[in-house]
């Protein structure tokens, strides 16, 4: 298992067993004293189960901003009740390191199997992961981004895309 990944189940873990947030670790990997935005996804048996991240850092590294995600994947997703300690054996992790986002003149400099993408508008944002299961067209990903932003799906809006290295 990738250390970032690592991070993220034990992190999810002792929140769950506890009640504590992990300390960081004596020693991060290369990737872990970057600073990044970075979403951590749960997963149990293939569907999703929490998911939560920032786009931009918030943390002073990427360990933390791992621990800070991870444990509010596992307990403040609206989308999902808290994880509980009998679903902990069943959870799979990944965890996406995001680059900063780039402003794009046109759909054309998208791909939904490469960039995730970000719609704003006044104080609506949305954003979508690239190369998820059913998000197949540029279209599809903008609707998604739009609908999770509060926007309807033909409302104006700047986007932006951005490219994640993918840990499981």
């Amino acid at each position: 298992m990738h250390p970032v990944v690592e991070l993220a189940k034990k992190a999810v873990e002792e929140y769950i067993r506890s009640g504590k947030t992990l300390p960081l670790p004596e020693v991060l990997s290369p990737e872990m004293k970057e600073r990044a935005g970075v979403f951590v996804s749960l997963k149990k048996h293939g569907q999703l189960r929490g998911c939560i991240g920032t786009f931009m850092p918030c943390c002073s590294t990427v360990a933390e901003e791992i621990i800070r995600n991870a444990v509010s994947a596992s307990t403040q997703d609206p989308r999902f009740s808290p994880v509980g300690k009998d679903e902990l054996p069943s959870l799979e992790y990944s965890v996406d390191l995001l680059s900063p986002p780039e402003k794009i003149r046109n759909a054309t400099d998208l791909d939904p199997k490469k960039y995730g993408v970000i719609v704003v508008k006044g104080g609506m944002k949305g954003l979508l992961l690239p190369d998820l299961e059913g998000v197949d067209t540029v279209e599809e990903q903008i609707r998604i981004a739009k609908m999770k932003a509060g926007m309807g799906p033909d409302e104006d809006a700047e986007i932006y895309r951005f490219e994640v290295r993918r840990f499981h």
